[in-house]
Order: C-alpha cells, then structure tokens, then sequence
C-alpha cells in the first residue's frame, strides 16, 4: 500500500526492465568512452615516444659536440701546460744552478770565518794570559786612582765614549798633534773639507771638589774664587792653543763630564760661560755633546749620500731595467692566460647554448597542423648527418 494506493509485484515489472535497459545503455556508454579514451592515450604515448626520440638524437648531437669542443679544450690546455712547465723547468734550473753557486760562496765564506775565528781563539788565549798577569796589579787601583791627572782621565774617557759610539771610524781622532805642536783631546773632521772642532776634556775638577768640600761660606767663597781663577786659565788656553785660523774651527768645545756640574755653572758662575762665549769656547755636557755629535753625524751622512748619489742613480737604473725585463715577461705570460680565458667562455658559450637548446626541447609541444587529421610529417635532420628523425603531429 503507498497511501491509499494499493501496489501489486506486476504494476513493478516494467518499471524494473525500464531500469535494467537503462544500466545496459549507460554500460555500453562508458564502454565505447573507454575504448576512445584507451585509443586517445594510445596516440598520446606515440607522439611521446617519437618527441623522446626527438629529444634524445638532439642531446647525442649535443653530447658529440661537446665533446669535440672538450677534446679541442684538451689540447689548447695540454699545449699551454707543456709551455708553462718548460718554463717552470728552465726558471728552477736557473734558480737551482744560482742556489748551488751561492751555497758554494756560502760555504768558502764559512771555513774563511772559521780560520779567522781560529785566529781570534788563538790570540784570546795569549790575552788571558796577559790579563792573569795584569790581574795582580788591581790591589793598586786605589793608588793609581788618587793621582791628579787619572781622575782627569775619567772624563776624557767619557768624551772619547761618546764620540766613538756617535761618529764612524774616521770622522774623528783622540790626542792629534796641531801645526804649533798642541795635542787636543779630540778633533772632529766637519763635512765638506771644512777645517776640525776641537774638544778639550781637561776640567779643572780639583777646584770643583774644593767648593763641594768647604765648609764654611769663606771658604766656600774662596774655592769659588779659584774655581773662576782655574776656568778662566783654561778657557784662555784653549782659545790660544787650539783655535788656529784656517787650521781648525773658530770655536772648540769644553767638556763637563756631569750634568749637575754643568747646571751648577750655568747657574752660579754666570759670568764664566760669558767669558768662555767671548773667547768662542762652548761649555758643553755629556747630553749637549751627544747632541752635536749626532747633529755632525746627520750632515756627515748627507754629505756621504750625496756623492754617492751617481752610484745610487746607476743602481735604480738597474733596477727600472730589470722591473722593464719583469713587466715584459708579465705581459707575455697574461697574452698566454686570456688566451686559455677566451677558450674557455667559449666553451661557456657552447654550454649556454645548450642549456637553452635543452630547456626548449623540454617546453617543446606538438601540435596538428592546418587542421589535417591524417596529421602532417616532418624530417628534421642532424648537423653532422649522423641522425635523421622523423616527426609526425597528430591530434
């Protein structure tokens, strides 16, 4: 019953064969759709096979011309590397017969040296034994020291010190014998044959000691007296003994050989260093002669530059010519490294080229042409005639 409406098993037989021919119709349908579908991927499989093989004689003439481009690469680059080794090989000769002459000199150099040094051993051996024999005369250095004239010798040896470690060998001399047959302590050779500078160390130190040792202010006085006395002697016989016109120079130097001398006398004996300027005497201490000596070392070395300024200007000549030799080897070395730079952007080139070639064989879709569906042919043939395809466009 469907309501009011009463429903027999035979009313539902038509309806149900209706159903049945439907479900055969629509089978049928999906069977012919398939078959179509089924030849359609058919088709679809064949137009890809023959675009793989497309694709594939393409990368072989690709991969053939690489490797005729690798192969001429090999060869540039086999030729470029026998030169470079060629001239490895002859610069490490040339460097392994310079080393060897240089080892040779090295080596006589050595054994001259040693035989020198034998020498040497052989005489500081007798010198010991002379200085074992000088050592039992140290038990009278106290003796030898209260003499006058060798506790002046202390600052003549501080002045020769000085003038030694500031000057070369040459520039000057201890106790040389002037035209009037005076002996100063040291004379200095000025540059550009200027005449001398005469050094005098002589200080009369037994007068300074006595103003130290007074006392009293009498006393005290009365050594300072002498003290003037005793300097004013002395400025008088430097200025009439060692300043000889076209001889020497027009001033000499006393040497104090204290800075706190020199300060004292600078400070309480005023009018002592204005005598010694009139008599064109200059008071100096150890710093202010260290000084001038470096000051005359600065002007001697200017003077050495400048006459060996023609061998200096020989030498940069030879240098600019061996810097021209460098550059030039140089030059011919980077010809030979941008030749090896352009082959190798031309195998870059190639490559690119590829690459390009490849991506657009991979974009590559067939399409039918003129609307023939029998479809069109095309042959499509290799440069090197080693591969020909054929390539036919259908739906």
């Amino acid at each position: 019953m469907i309501g009011d409406f009463a429903v027999s098993p035979l009313m539902l037989v038509p309806g149900l064969a209706a159903l049945i021919l439907a479900a055969l119709i629509l089978w049928a349908a999906a069977v012919m759709r398939n078959s179509r579908m089924r030849l359609r991927m058919e088709m679809e499989a064949s137009q890809r096979e023959a675009a793989a093989e497309a694709r594939m004689a393409e990368l072989l003439r690709a991969q053939a011309e690489m490797q005729g481009r690798l192969a001429a690469m090999a060869d540039v680059f086999g030729a470029k590397q026998s030169e470079f080794n060629q001239a490895i090989n002859q610069r490490l000769d040339g460097m392994s017969h310079r080393i060897g002459a240089t080892i040779s000199e090295q080596t006589k150099t050595t054994h001259e040296n040693l035989r020198r040094l034998q020498e040497r051993l052989a005489v500081i051996d007798a010198a010991q034994n002379n200085i074992q024999s000088l050592a039992k005369d140290v038990v009278g250095l106290q003796a030898i020291l209260s003499n006058k004239q060798t506790r002046g010798a202390f600052g003549q040896s501080r002045m020769e010190t000085i003038v030694a470690d500031g000057l070369p060998i040459g520039a000057y001399a201890f106790q040389s014998t002037l035209s009037n047959g005076s002996r100063p302590d040291c004379t200095i050779r000025m540059p550009n044959d200027s005449p001398p500078l005469v050094v005098d160390a002589k200080f009369p130190l037994e007068a300074w000691n006595a103003i130290r040792d007074a006392e009293t202010a009498d006393a005290k006085k009365t050594a300072g007296q002498q003290f003037r006395r005793d300097m004013e002697v002395h400025l008088r016989d430097i200025a009439e003994k060692y300043l000889i016109p076209g001889e020497t120079q027009d001033m000499a130097f006393l040497f104090v050989p204290s800075e706190s001398i020199f300060a004292e006398i600078h400070e309480n004996f005023e009018g002592i260093v204005q005598r010694a300027h009139r008599m064109r005497v200059v008071i100096v201490s150890p710093s202010l002669l260290m000084l001038s000596i470096q000051v005359i070392q600065a002007v001697l070395k200017d003077q050495r530059m400048r006459e060996q300024a023609h061998l200096i200007q020989g030498e940069v000549i030879h240098l600019m010519e061996d810097l021209a030799r460098l550059d030039d080897r140089t030059r011919k070395l980077q010809s030979h490294f941008l030749a090896a730079q352009k082959d190798v952007d031309m195998i870059l080139t190639s490559a690119d080229k590829l690459t390009k070639r490849g991506v657009k064989i991979e974009a590559l879709e067939f399409q039918s042409g003129n609307g023939d569906e029998g479809g069109t042919a095309r042959a499509v043939e290799s440069k090197t005639g080693l591969l020909k395809l054929r390539v036919v466009d259908e739906d």
